[in-house]
């Protein structure tokens, strides 16, 4: 239940609109991506309110063979943290609760409870230690756990820093946000997730989950070790509010559309929801496809993973709900929003292996590296007999030699390709590639 950034280094020109976009070539990279096993899942764009595309691979069930499709639930993970977040909005707006009303006052035994605040709980300020992180969590985390045994776990937390003073993801807060939407709505968070969004935003394959149920249109999930192996299946009691939901990806596209078209919240508390702290909001997080910001949330639960968001400008949606990965869904969400904005796009080429190369090879690399492209330093050293690559202001990342001028690092779908003209007293140069983009950089 973790969120996610797609890492794209420049700008591009925007091209096709929804009506011309190449659809068959996005049907072709998901062929390819089932016949290579590298995911099982759906996706689904909404432009205007109107599903444009929808596709799914692999199996829901693969003991049994049942395929996935368009009607296909998911477990969403962490998407469930917007669900959440709307309905406390719901309820501010009802002025049933405001963003300064402390957590004492519905649970005052949490430390710190009475510094903590809804908002702070929405913006992951509330300095709760996520709870997923602690050893313990997966000794219990498929088995049913009432309110009580959970609140006993929040409790015994230790905080990570004083209330609002930082921002740190905590699955914690959004299970005490989903507890105070009972509380306060005098119902489940199950049926109040029914008449306060599904109802409203036309929703037709969305709920509250409970275990999974095949023979209902549900997914298993799966890793992959030489095939497509079961998941664990936790038990929708304890992620809650944080992330117990279920739905298909045309269902999460048109949930963003209706926030942004006000069907479900105000311009203010939609506003506040985009208000952004070190790196998140109040339900919702930007991230960024070129020069366009997208807003959404993305998930992760035992084999499922999820990503969504909603461009304002241009109004249109998209979602990614797998139920087994053997690649990076950043790097397919990058692909679908490029062939379906008519930017460049190539696809990949699975047939490549991995090549080991010496030490000496590697530290003929070495060094910083710049581009008159983009306002962006890169730093190659070796380490362990690996090159490593860090970007001004970001954390370095293994890179895979293909040959001995080609390396990749697949989780942000970056190639650099080294070249070199054959000029005495030439610096190392290379291409990077992402996106569909092309920028050179030469060492310093």
């Amino acid at each position: 239940m973790k969120r996610f950034f797609v890492l794209l280094l420049a700008f591009a020109a925007w091209g096709v609109c929804a009506q011309d976009f190449d659809s068959a070539k996005l049907d072709k990279y998901f062929a390819l991506l089932e016949k290579e096993d590298k995911a099982m899942l759906s996706v689904a764009i909404v432009d205007g309110g109107e599903p444009v595309y929808q596709r799914s691979i692999g199996f829901a069930d693969v003991a049994s063979g049942r395929k996935a499709g368009a009607d296909t639930q998911y477990r969403v993970g962490s998407i469930t943290k917007v669900f959440t977040a709307v309905m406390i909005f719901q309820l501010i707006e009802e002025e049933k609760l405001s963003l300064d009303t402390p957590l004492s006052t519905f649970f005052p035994d949490i430390k710190n409870a009475g510094a903590i605040t809804i908002g702070m709980l929405l913006s992951h300020r509330s300095g709760l230690h996520n709870f997923t992180n602690l050893p313990a969590y997966r000794t219990y985390m498929t088995s049913p756990r009432s309110k009580a045994e959970m609140l006993s776990v929040f409790e015994a937390l230790e905080a990570d820093f004083p209330p609002g003073t930082d921002t740190r993801y905590s699955n914690t807060g959004y299970v005490l946000l989903g507890y105070i939407i009972e509380e306060l709505g005098n119902d489940s968070y199950a049926s109040q997730l029914q008449s306060r969004i599904v109802k409203k935003a036309g929703l037709k394959r969305t709920a509250y989950g409970d275990a999974i149920d095949v023979e209902q249109g549900q997914a298993n999930s799966y890793y992959y070790d030489g095939g497509w192996q079961p998941a664990t299946e936790t038990n929708m009691s304890v992620p809650h509010g944080a992330g117990a939901v279920i739905s298909t990806p045309t269902d999460v596209a048109t949930f963003l559309t209706a926030l942004f078209e006000g069907k479900l919240v105000s311009s203010s508390s939609l506003a506040m929801m985009k208000r952004v702290q070190k790196g998140l909001g109040h339900g919702l997080f930007p991230f960024p496809f070129y020069e366009r910001t997208l807003w959404g949330h993305n998930g992760s639960i035992d084999g499922f993973a999820s990503q969504s968001g909603y461009f304002e400008m241009g109004n249109v949606a998209f979602a990614l709900t797998a139920n087994g990965v053997n690649y990076t869904l950043n790097e397919i969400s990058v692909a679908v929003l490029s062939i379906y904005f008519g930017l460049p796009y190539e696809l990949p080429d699975f047939s490549k292996e991995p090549v080991t190369l010496s030490e000496s090879q590697l530290s003929g690399y070495e060094g910083t590296y710049s581009s008159d492209a983009i306002p962006l330093k890169i730093t190659l050293t070796v380490k362990d007999g690996i090159l490593m690559a860090q970007a001004t202001g970001q954390n370095a990342f293994p890179l895979t030699a293909f040959s001995p001028t080609e390396f990749q690092f697949e989780p942000a779908g970056i190639v650099m390709m080294f070249k070199s003209s054959g000029k005495e007293n030439e610096k190392p140069a290379f291409d990077l590639l992402q996106g569909g983009g092309k920028y050179p950089f030469v060492r310093e």
